[in-house]
């Protein structure tokens, strides 16, 4: 819908559309890591399947971090600074800004592609992806990289959505808007993205950070489980974020509606199509029964 029929494309359409790519490359995954999990925890994707894996994970949830900080940044300089704001914010900029978030992510995830993820467990019989790693690799690197990587790609991200949506609401609050049902309706907006940002993604990265760094200090880690946790519900995300396209998008709601009613608006189409004829052929009927009456009347 966001590639064909949104039409002309603004900043916001194109943040969203790289938010439903990011979201679309944690579903194309998805698979293997249920496979997995049903599998009692044993990978047999091979050691570079794992580490993709692993990497759009965490490549899903960064990138979609930063593109809903950038869709917050753009909705305050729309409602905030409306007229200062025009000449930068173009469709141009927002393509620009979403290949530096795509790039800024793949990034942050490359060590994880580069680094084994696999071990084989000879007691179970097992080999697992990400769940045990090396505890000397994981003092030495992972109490490094997870703290660095969730300061850089979530809680400066969150510092900056944070103060973006307060100033929206606030604006929001203070206008003098004559549909108050359009204000509300935006206050609304704000703050259930919000919500879902926060909710989403703020119970992952600490518990993701927690975990990773009571691991590499200690070999029993009682945080697994709560990690578990956190990580689905962060991928409830991906769940969320369509509604995020349809409340945030004019463009989307529209053509999410002409979809809907297609098949309604076709039947309604048939239907009149069906009683045009009928009325037509009553007519042509009523036309030939007076004239023959005419004739008759002239005779």
């Amino acid at each position: 819908m966001f590639v064909r029929k949104v039409r002309p494309k603004k900043p916001a359409a194109i943040y969203m559309m790289n938010l439903a790519c990011a979201d679309l490359l944690f579903v194309l995954v998805l698979p293997f890591r249920i496979a997995y999990n049903l599998n009692g925890n044993n990978w047999i994707y091979g050691a570079g399947m794992c580490r993709f894996v692993t990497a759009a994970f965490y490549c899903n949830m960064y990138c979609s971090v930063l593109l809903i900080m950038c869709i917050s940044v753009d909705r305050f300089m729309a409602v905030v600074y409306p007229m200062d704001s025009l000449t930068w914010r173009s469709p141009q900029t927002a393509s620009v800004v979403c290949a530096a978030m795509w790039l800024l992510s793949i990034g942050g995830v490359t060590p994880l592609l580069i680094s084994n993820q696999t071990i084989h467990l000879p007691d179970l019989g097992i080999t697992t992806c990400h769940d045990v790693l090396d505890i000397h690799h994981l003092r030495e690197y992972y109490l490094y990289f997870f703290p660095v990587i969730s300061s850089l790609f979530f809680f400066i991200p969150l510092i900056f959505s944070t103060v973006c949506y307060v100033r929206i609401i606030q604006a929001l609050c203070a206008a003098n808007v004559e549909n108050r049902a359009k204000k509300t309706r935006a206050v609304f907006m704000a703050v259930t993205v919000f919500a879902v940002f926060v909710i989403c993604f703020t119970p992952t990265n600490i518990i993701l950070l927690s975990h990773y760094v009571q691991f590499a200090r200690k070999q029993n880690d009682e945080s697994y489980a709560a990690y578990l946790v956190s990580t689905c519900i962060g991928s409830v995300s991906c769940c969320l974020d369509p509604l995020i396209y349809y409340f945030g998008s004019s463009q989307c709601q529209k053509q999410v509606l002409a979809f809907l009613k297609c098949e309604g608006v076709s039947g309604i189409e048939r239907s009149a199509q069906f009683t045009s004829s009928t009325r037509s052929s009553k007519l042509e009927t009523f036309k030939s029964s007076v004239s023959s009456q005419y004739r008759k009347l002239m005779v």
